[in-house]
């Protein structure tokens, strides 16, 4: 596999334009100009862009007929809102996961919740019901069934539950109780769902219909022992894992065999303090969310670190402790920035493509 495997400019630019988008995009004001924040900066070759953030009602306005080729693309701009009513905003996004027709599904800790951005409404929607008559405590973690519904842990709950693709409860989901789950994954390889139980320190990996397969891990600092997993992501190849205080991101077999580990303790960049959400790309690049530092961590399928992702220098401010990262099927990657109250949101790039011409957007606009 190659180490930067590219993705093709036709399929990019007919994702693009074939789905509602969430951000305008701003052509360069002046000749030679760059108009979108990229990493690693030029001289280099781009490998990420910049697309923009949501944070809340303000990405919502109106669907209206656009561009001179008779697309329709929603209009997200600042300012939705009637009278004094306060617009609703993400407070502290924690999970984040994207589905096909991408809509973004963020668990907010702060007003505990769903929120759904859906950019085929379009609207904004905030899911705050765990069960009948329950609502959400601590919502931290969140994953599409093929079916189309909603698995969310809720740590304090200690549960996790179902809801239809309304938002309406289902009940909960598994049949082996858990103390404290983190993160919870949908498995397409072997079709099962995993929960990581960072009070336990196991994955629980169940079937598609909540029936209990096996425990992988327990406490521990050996290779396939946990301190605290958080979040994890699913692989052809198995599971990785935030290990969060042991300070790594474990690889492990289906069956719980470890395969690497990913990180180290240390204050480099590229090392690893607090790490938290992870997530894979359909190139097996993986994205490591280190907490404490602030940064969203880049490396290849062979674990070596390649870069950070970070808004430093822009006029967005740095990141303050973020929390959940997700890829989406069109190379966009989402990252939950927990304390400043939004989504930043990604896009990976074809070696040497110009993202000035991609189409690709920005928020807000001009």
């Amino acid at each position: 596999m190659k180490r930067w495997a590219g993705v093709g400019v036709a399929l990019l630019l007919a994702g693009c334009a074939s789905a509602p988008e969430l951000f305008h995009y701003r052509p360069p004001a002046e000749p030679g100009e760059q108009s979108t924040q990229v990493w690693p900066e030029p001289p280099e070759t781009a490998r990420y862009a910049y697309v923009g953030q949501l944070l809340g009602e303000q990405n919502f306005r109106a669907a209206a007929e656009a561009r001179s080729t008779g697309e329709r693309m929603v209009r997200w701009l600042v300012g939705l809102g009637s009278g004094d009513r306060e617009p609703t905003v993400l407070r502290r996004p924690s999970a984040l996961t994207v589905d096909a027709d991408g809509r973004v599904y963020v668990t907010d800790m702060a007003h505990p919740s769903v929120y759904v951005f859906d950019p085929v409404a379009p609207r904004l929607s905030v899911w705050e019901r765990a069960d009948v008559g329950q609502p959400f405590v601590a919502p931290s973690g969140v994953a599409i069934l093929p079916d189309g519904e909603l698995l969310v842990a809720d740590a304090e709950l200690g549960a996790v539950f179902r809801l239809d693709g309304e938002g309406r409860p289902l009940g909960r989901f598994g049949d082996t109780p858990l103390l404290r789950p983190g993160g919870v994954a949908w498995d397409p390889y072997r079709e099962e769902v995993v929960v990581s139980d960072i009070r336990a320190h196991t994955l629980e990996v169940f079937d598609a219909r909540g029936h209990h397969r096996r425990t992988l891990g327990g406490p521990g600092q050996a290779p396939g022992r946990f301190n605290a997993p958080t979040q994890v992501a699913v692989a052809a190849s198995g599971y990785f894992i935030t290990d969060t205080f042991n300070a790594r991101v474990q690889h492990l077999s289906p069956e719980g065999d470890p395969r690497d580990s990913i990180g180290q303790r240390g204050l480099l960049v590229g090392d690893l303090v607090r790490p938290k959400g992870v997530a894979v790309d359909r190139h097996n690049n993986l994205y490591v969310v280190e907490s404490y530092y602030g940064y969203l961590l880049v490396y290849d399928d062979q674990g070596r670190f390649l870069m950070p992702l970070a808004t430093e220098g822009t006029a967005l401010g740095g990141l303050y402790l973020p929390a959940g990262v997700a890829v989406d099927s069109r190379q966009r990657v989402y990252l939950a920035d927990m304390f400043n109250g939004r989504v930043l949101v990604f896009q990976y790039l074809d070696q040497g493509m110009d993202p000035d011409l991609m189409g690709l957007v920005r928020y807000p606009p001009d």
